[in-house]
């Protein structure tokens, strides 16, 4: 697997990334409702192509395929996380976290997202802890998920360890 930089031609695929995964992965923790306004199938292709351009927008690639994609705002947002339905526990969320935060590391002094009910215990591993539980409301229907922050010391105890 590589993991590279984000070009526009790649838009339309992490699109559909984005909403096999949702209605996959995340079917366990939320109900089809709540799958359906999340992830409706149709995204703004230019407005995520606007956001990934002005992100830092990594995507991995295993063997021509794109496994999946982060992007990573310049206050430390990580905005979206995504890897491929069949391509879960393989340790690419890891490297595409672990990417952004090096390459953010000098300008960030703590890293935020809001994540979902399924992707919390992932971001627990690595070293986020929740600030909140929320309700988001999306097209009438609610949506819980968690704010999480991981602040540089984390990151910096972790680089250490790892020498």
């Amino acid at each position: 697997m590589m993991i590279r930089e984000y070009k526009p031609d790649d838009c339309v695929f992490l699109a559909q990334l984005f909403y096999d995964t949702v209605h996959t992965i995340n079917a366990k923790d939320y109900t089809k409702e709540q799958l359906d306004v999340w992830a409706t199938g149709t995204v703004d292709l230019n407005e995520w192509n606007r956001t990934f351009l002005d992100h830092t927008t990594l995507v991995a690639v295993d063997n021509g395929v794109i496994v999946g994609f982060a992007d990573l705002d310049g206050k430390g947002y990580l905005d979206r996380l995504y890897v491929h339905k069949d391509y879960q526990g393989k340790g690419i969320a890891t490297a595409l976290s672990n990417e952004l935060e090096r390459r953010a590391k000098e300008e960030v002094v703590c890293f935020k997202t809001e994540a979902s009910i399924t992707a919390k215990l992932f971001f627990e591993k690595i070293g986020y802890t929740v600030q909140a539980k929320q309700i988001v409301v999306r097209g009438g229907v609610p949506l819980t998920n968690f704010k999480m922050i991981k602040d540089k010391d984390v990151i910096n105890r972790s680089s250490i360890t790892k020498r």
